[in-house]
């Protein structure tokens, strides 16, 4: 579910944004290795191709599994329920991500000093942003960033929350084991590993079979950590929030339940519509 919701954000939105994925990713590619003119055309090539089959295979996936979340969100949700749509999801991202490997694999291979040196600052920026967004030195300012943090999904799928429901969803939501220092700290440690992982595959005489395994591995070690400590961590946080999602569904209306599996509907029909028109 929560993997349908990030992509699909609005009826009529959800077509026109689609449409536009192609130039938006490749504008965010950019914006991180600052890509030079023999590198745009290819860029550009490999996205398109990604985005084609994505269409083509994944948004009929995807409106099958909106059709089977619209009936499940008008009755009760388990929280075995709420970790089963989290595994959905981490499935599809794998796919996604598997099919990603090639055109990943020609742009690490191409990469020049001076665009890592690049995305090392990107990176030094995006830390930063993490540390204003999560360290909030006030402890109240924290706990009201968590609590928007929380409510956003809830809202965006269920519509506005009363006061009532936004009193209980902050008391289970000030329960979370949630660390930002600590998972700030991962995502500096993926940031390094990524940097040292592309700098060898540009470095080095490498196959492209060489690269792909090696980003491959990278996606392994950025999904599941290498620190023990800090996977025991992400498991009890892991089983908190399929808790906590259950919990939530708990305080929605009926009238609540009915919005959001009119939102599902939606979305399916938007990713069926988009889906027809793929290319053959």
């Amino acid at each position: 579910m929560s993997l349908a919701v990030a992509l699909l954000t609005g009826c009529s939105a959800v077509r026109l944004a689609y449409n536009q994925g192609p130039n938006l990713a490749y504008w965010w590619f950019d914006d991180y290795v600052d890509f030079n003119a023999a590198q745009s055309p290819r860029a550009e090539a490999a996205i398109d191709d990604w985005f084609r089959w994505h269409r083509r295979e994944e948004l009929p996936r995807y409106a099958e599994l909106l059709g089977k979340a619209r009936e499940q969100v008008g009755g009760a949700v388990s929280a075995e329920q709420a970790c089963g749509w989290f595994d959905v999801a981490n499935a599809r991202a794998e796919v996604a991500l598997e099919r990603a490997l090639p055109g990943l694999t020609e742009v690490a291979m191409q990469m020049t000093p001076t665009q890592l040196a690049h995305l090392e600052r990107k990176y030094a920026e995006v830390y930063q942003d993490l540390v204003d967004d999560y360290l909030q030195p006030n402890p109240q300012a924290r706990a009201q960033a968590r609590l928007k943090q929380a409510l956003k999904p809830i809202e965006f799928v269920f519509g506005e929350m009363s006061d009532e429901q936004r009193t209980r969803i902050a008391a289970l939501a000030l329960q979370t084991p949630f660390e930002p220092e600590r998972w700030i700290t991962e995502r500096r440690r993926r940031q390094q590993d990524t940097l040292q992982t592309l700098r060898q595959i540009s470095a080095q005489p490498t196959s492209a079979e060489q690269a792909t395994t090696a980003l491959r591995a990278l996606a392994q070690r950025s999904r599941v950590s290498p620190d023990d400590d800090y996977r025991a961590y992400q498991q009890r946080l892991i089983q908190f929030n399929c808790h906590f999602a259950a919990e939530v569904h708990t305080l929605t209306t009926p009238e609540q339940r009915r919005a959001a599996a009119e939102q599902f509907k939606d979305w399916a029909d938007d990713a069926r519509a988009l889906a027809a028109k793929a290319p053959p």
